[in-house]
C-alpha cells in the first residue's frame, strides 16, 4: 500500500467526520509563561484594521460591485499555486486540477471532480502554510466544522458553494468584513488602471491602490519587451524612439499612477546588480534593443542601470521602491511552454546584496526621502548582509519573510536573525503578497501571532517589559507598514 492509499484510507474512511477546530492559542510556544505572555499580545492586536501595502489581488474583484468568485476551485484551487503546486509535486497533472493549457488542449472542467482530487490529497498540507491558512479560512470564513477529507469533499464543496452566491460573500462586503483598511495591488506599467479608475467612479468607499510594476518594459530580455514599449509608449503619449523618451515615458506613467493613490513601486529581478551607465551608453543599449540585437550582457547591465533611475525617479517623486530579487522564475521548461509563468515552478537563488547595491546605496542610500524595502529567499543573507545595510543606511528597510517564507518557522527565523542588528523598526511590518484574497486574513493573523510569540520570549527573558512589548506588537501589526509605505 502506497503512502497515498494509506492517507486516503484515513481520511475517507477511518476517521469520517472528523471535527475542524481552530484553537484559540494556536502557534503559541508550549512554555506556559511564554504563552499567558503571548496571548495577551496577541489579543491586543487581533482585531486591529489590516494594512495590505503589497500583494498581487486582481483589481476587477472590486471594480464591479456584483463580482463573484465563481466556484470553490475557482476561487481557492486553480489560481493559487502554492496549492496546486504541492499537488503536483506528488504527480498530479495540473490538466487534472483545471489550469489552462496555453495550447488550449483539453483540461478537466468539472469542478466537484477537481475538488475531489484536491480533497483527497488534502493531508499532503499537514504541517505547511498553505494548511495553516485554508484551515483558518474553511473555519472562519465559511464556518466549516468538519476536516476536508474524501468523505467530507462534497459536503465542504456545497457549503462554500452556497455562500459564495450570497452578496456577503462579494468582494467589498468581504473587504468590510476582513477590516482592511487599505490593499494595494500589483500593476504593470503600461496599465491605464481602468479598474482603479472604476472604483473611484463607483463612489465605494474602500481604499484600493495601484503600485507601479515596471519589470516588462526594463527586462530587456523579456520575449514582450518590444511589444510592451509600444504599448508604454502609447498609454504615455510619448514616441518612444530614444532612452531620453523612455525614460520620460517612464516618469510620465509614475506620475499617473500617483494621482490614481499608488504610494510605492516594484521590481523584480534575478539578480539585484547596480551600475549606473554613461547616458549615450545607456542609448546605445536601448537602440539596439529595439533593433532586437540587444545582448544578454547589455540586458544585465541596462536593468542594473534602470534600478539606479528608478531609485532616481523615487527620490523625486516619493514613490517607495520595493526590491524583490532571487527567483529563477519558470525552472520547469516543459511546464512553462505548456501551461506558461506562475506555474509553482519558480525556484530560489544564492543572492548577493553588499556588492550588488553598493552604487545604488552610495548614489541615493542616505537621502531622508527616499525608502528602498528589500526582500529576499536566501535566508542566509539575513543576518549577514540585510540586517546591517537597515541598520545603517536610513533610506533601507527589511521587507517580511516573502513567498517561500511567509510562515511560522520562516517568520519566526527572520525575527531572530535581523532583530539583533537592524532592530524591529528597521523592518515594515507584515504583506500578505497574496492572489488569494481570502487568505488574507489568515495571514495576517498568523503573522501577529508570530511576533507576539517572539516578543513574549524576550519579556520573559527580561529584555523588554510589557509596556514596550504591547507597543512593538502593535507596531508590527499595523504601524510599521502604514508609515513605511506612506498610507496614512
Amino acid at each position: 500500500m502506497t503512502l497515498a492509499e494509506s492517507n486516503h484510507m484515513q481520511s475517507s474512511g477511518t476517521h469520517p467526520h472528523r471535527p475542524l477546530r481552530l484553537p484559540h492559542d494556536r502557534y503559541f510556544d508550549p512554555d506556559p509563561a511564554q504563552k499567558r505572555v503571548a496571548l495577551e499580545l496577541y489579543e491586543a492586536v487581533a482585531n486591529l484594521p489590516l494594512i495590505c501595502p503589497h500583494g498581487h489581488v486582481d483589481p476587477r474583484a472590486f471594480a464591479d460591485p456584483n463580482y463573484q468568485f465563481g466556484t470553490p476551485t475557482d476561487l481557492l484551487i486553480i489560481p493559487d499555486h502554492y496549492v496546486f503546486r504541492m499537488l503536483y509535486s506528488q504527480g498530479i497533472g495540473l490538466e487534472r486540477l483545471g489550469i489552462p493549457a496555453r495550447d488550449g488542449s483539453a483540461v478537466e472542467q468539472d469542478h466537484r471532480r477537481i475538488w475531489q482530487l484536491f480533497a483527497d490529497h488534502y493531508y499532503l498540507f499537514r504541517g505547511t502554510p498553505t494548511g495553516m491558512w485554508l484551515t483558518h479560512e474553511l473555519y472562519d470564513l465559511f464556518e466549516v466544522r468538519e476536516q476536508l477529507t474524501s468523505d467530507s469533499a462534497m459536503r465542504i464543496y456545497d457549503q462554500i458553494e452556497a455562500k459564495l452566491v450570497t452578496p456577503e460573500f462579494r468582494p467589498r462586503a468581504l473587504y468590510e468584513r476582513f477590516n482592511i483598511e487599505v490593499l494595494c495591488t500589483t500593476d504593470a506599467a503600461t496599465s491605464r488602471l481602468a479598474d482603479h479608475q472604476a472604483i473611484r467612479d463607483s463612489g465605494w468607499g474602500g481604499r484600493i491602490r495601484p503600485t507601479f510594476r515596471p519589470d516588462a518594459v526594463v527586462n530587456l530580455d523579456a520575449p514582450t519587451w518590444k511589444q510592451e514599449i509600444e504599448r508604454l509608449a502609447e498609454v504615455s503619449g510619448i514616441d518612444i524612439v530614444s532612452y531620453e523618451a523612455y525614460i520620460r515615458a517612464l516618469e510620465a506613467q509614475r506620475a499617473f499612477f500617483k494621482q490614481m493613490g499608488a504610494t510605492a513601486t516594484d521590481h523584480g529581478v534575478t539578480i539585484p546588480y547596480t551600475h549606473e551607465l554613461e547616458p549615450a551608453e545607456a542609448d546605445a543599449i536601448f537602440q539596439r534593443a529595439l533593433r532586437g540585437e540587444a545582448s544578454e550582457q547589455d540586458a544585465a547591465r541596462f536593468t542594473g542601470h534602470m534600478l539606479m533611475e528608478m531609485a532616481r525617479m523615487s527620490v523625486e517623486d516619493g514613490l517607495v521602491m520595493q526590491l524583490h530579487p532571487g527567483s529563477l522564475r519558470s525552472h520547469n521548461q516543459p511546464l512553462y511552454e505548456r501551461f506558461g509563468s506562475d506555474m509553482g515552478a519558480d525556484i530560489p537563488l544564492a543572492t548577493e546584496y553588499t556588492r550588488n547595491l553598493r552604487p545604488l546605496l552610495n548614489r541615493y542610500g542616505n537621502e531622508q526621502g527616499f525608502t528602498l524595502i528589500l526582500f529576499t529567499l536566501d535566508e542566509t543573507t539575513f543576518s549577514r548582509e540585510l540586517a546591517p545595510l537597515a541598520g545603517h543606511y536610513p533610506a533601507v528597510r527589511l521587507g517580511p519573510p516573502w513567498w517561500f517564507f511567509d510562515s511560522w518557522n520562516g517568520m519566526m527565523r527572520f525575527r531572530e536573525a535581523v532583530s539583533e542588528t537592524a532592530g524591529l523598526y528597521n523592518t515594515v511590518g507584515f504583506n500578505d503578497d497574496t492572489r488569494a484574497y481570502p487568505s488574507i486574513p489568515a495571514r495576517h493573523d498568523l503573522a501577529r501571532r508570530v511576533d507576539a510569540n517572539w516578543l513574549a520570549n524576550l519579556v520573559v527573558r527580561g529584555i523588554v517589559d510589557m509596556e514596550d512589548a504591547h507597543e512593538m506588537a502593535h507596531a508590527a501589526a499595523y504601524g510599521l507598514a502604514k508609515s513605511a509605505y506612506r498610507l496614512g
